[in-house]
């Protein structure tokens, strides 16, 4: 079925599924109108924050549906299956809300005139990128996937530069836009492959086309999957595709950057899990073992980000530089369920991707918030504007201890389950190099996250007390409470994700 066909298979119904979309790109075209009328800019951010509720709200009614179903029921199949409402979709929708309704709250507190001349640009600028990576999710059409994933970039090349008075970040667009659109090159090239071989856009369709087709094309789809896997190795800042990151975090204003580390990051990430389980499970043949290459590269990727993460991290002495390469660590994290795929007793490889990514938004969006307050108070984001500030902040350093036990990994932390469920997975499935890997970045990362705890608690400095903005101080508190709570009953968060998720129908796409 082509494009046409397939929009005008979209009936005023099936429209309606896509409430949450549509709620966001209202919201934003409005502002973009009302932004001009406004008297009081700061209005703009809570009308975005009351958008991005609403969203969430109707992701959330939507999925108490499914899980109101048999697991793997109720599956919204949209245009011949090129956009999917599904459990998998559904729960990276509300990773993304959720972390951007922080990072809205984070910015009312920590933004000035200032840092952002026009804030209501930056406001409504939002909300289409979180529409893009939304879009990502649900994407079963490598069509509709790249639509989403330039509606992400564009949007987020200017966020990334609206600070267009300082050179810092005027340097960290142009090498976001370099980098970007050449991710964006590979993966669109890796597409082109498929396409080539299967004459179809539609994943379903893709996955037929290799198991008829595997045999004779060997060679392409190794290149294929080489494409894409280094394009979304750059997009999701894994080693050795990473040296963008620690410019361009550091460059960017907080909220964005924390925009980049979990909903960019993690919009990547939905595409690569649905590509990789829809495609290369059917892209071997006899002789050719293709499958496992892809995943052992997946796992090499993984290894390859922990381990250059943690060490380049040693000698940062920039917070925000240092959040980039412990991101590099995490996308390695992150990329191991994805790599273990299904073998041995391990199929659970979703929930702990889920788990650890839901955790990994409580504990950077935090930490950035924290940073933030830091920043404006310091008026640098350096480690020394950390020194003593158990004794100029001490519930906020509190906060920001649990935010750095949770990034090493270490009880009772939301973190370190969700480490924990990963390396379980890795031994299950009999990886057990990937499994050491782990350990060993995770015992690296004390190193410079124990660094800046030393920095909080045993540094004196005769600096006035820090001031936490309401809305910072918000953040800052349901993302500790979160982290704190995930690493205390962490069983039954993981046993709802895997009892309701069905991975043959939520995440693999039927042929259209």
């Amino acid at each position: 079925m082509d494009a046409t066909q397939q929009l005008q298979s979209l009936s005023w119904s099936d429209a309606a599924y896509l409430a949450p979309e549509w709620i966001l790109i209202v919201f934003a075209i409005g502002l973009a109108v009302f932004d001009l009328f406004l008297p009081r800019r700061a209005a703009t951010g809570w009308i975005t924050l009351a958008g991005l509720l609403t969203s969430l709200g109707f992701v959330v009614w939507r999925l108490a549906e499914l899980t109101d179903k048999p697991a793997g029921g109720g599956v919204v199949r949209l245009m011949a299956d090129s956009y999917r409402i599904d459990y998998f979709s559904s729960l990276l929708k509300i990773v993304f809300l959720v972390a951007t309704a922080f990072i809205v709250l984070m910015s009312l507190g920590t933004v000035k005139r200032s840092d952002i001349p026009d804030r209501g640009e930056f406001y409504y600028l939002l909300l289409p990128a979180v529409c893009g990576a939304m879009i990502m999710a649900s994407s079963g059409d490598m069509i509709t996937l790249y639509i989403g994933l330039e509606l992400l970039s564009i949007t987020t090349y200017v966020l990334v530069g609206i600070r267009k008075h300082v050179a810092q970040s005027v340097e960290a667009a142009f090498k976001y836009v370099v980098q970007g659109g050449i991710s964006s090159a590979v993966i669109l090239f890796g597409m082109s492959y498929l396409y080539g071989i299967t004459g179809a856009t539609n994943l379903g369709a893709i996955a037929q086309g290799l198991k008829d087709h595997a045999i004779d094309y060997p060679a392409i789809l190794y290149v294929a999957f080489f494409f894409l896997i280094v394009g979304f190795g750059i997009k999701i800042a894994a080693a050795p595709f990473h040296y963008w990151a620690a410019d361009v975090y550091q460059g960017a204003p907080t909220p964005v950057t924390a925009f980049l580390a979990v909903v960019s990051k993690g919009a990547a990430f939905a595409v690569l899990f649905r590509i990789i389980y829809n495609l290369a499970f059917f892209a071997s043949s006899p002789g050719k073992p293709l499958t496992n290459d892809v995943f052992l590269a997946l796992l090499v990727l993984a290894a390859a980000a922990m381990l250059v993460g943690s060490a380049m991290a040693l000698r940062q002495y920039n917070v925000k530089r240092l959040i980039a390469l412990s991101g590099v660590a995490n996308a390695g994290y992150l990329l191991v369920p994805i790599g273990l795929a299904i073998k041995g007793m391990h199929a659970s490889g979703f929930g702990e991707f889920v788990f650890y990514l839901a955790a990994y938004l409580l504990m950077t969006i935090g930490a950035l918030a924290v940073i933030g307050v830091i920043a404006k108070s310091a008026g640098h984001d350096e480690i020394g504007g950390f020194a003593g500030l158990y004794y100029r902040a001490p519930w906020t350093a509190a906060a920001m201890t649990v935010f750095l036990l949770s990034l090493a990994g270490l009880p009772v932390t939301g973190g370190f389950f969700g480490k924990l469920f990963i390396l379980l997975g890795a031994a299950q499935s009999k990886d057990y190099w990937i499994a050491a890997i782990m350990v060993a970045s995770s015992v690296i990362s004390y190193y410079f996250y124990f660094g800046l705890i030393r920095q909080m608690f045993m540094r004196s400095t005769s600096e006035a007390l820090v001031r936490v903005p309401v809305p910072s101080g918000i953040v800052i508190w349901l993302c500790a409470a979160a982290t704190v709570a995930l690493g205390i009953v962490p069983g039954p968060a993981l046993d709802w994700i895997n009892g309701h998720f069905a991975i043959m129908s939520d995440l693999f796409v039927q042929q259209g």
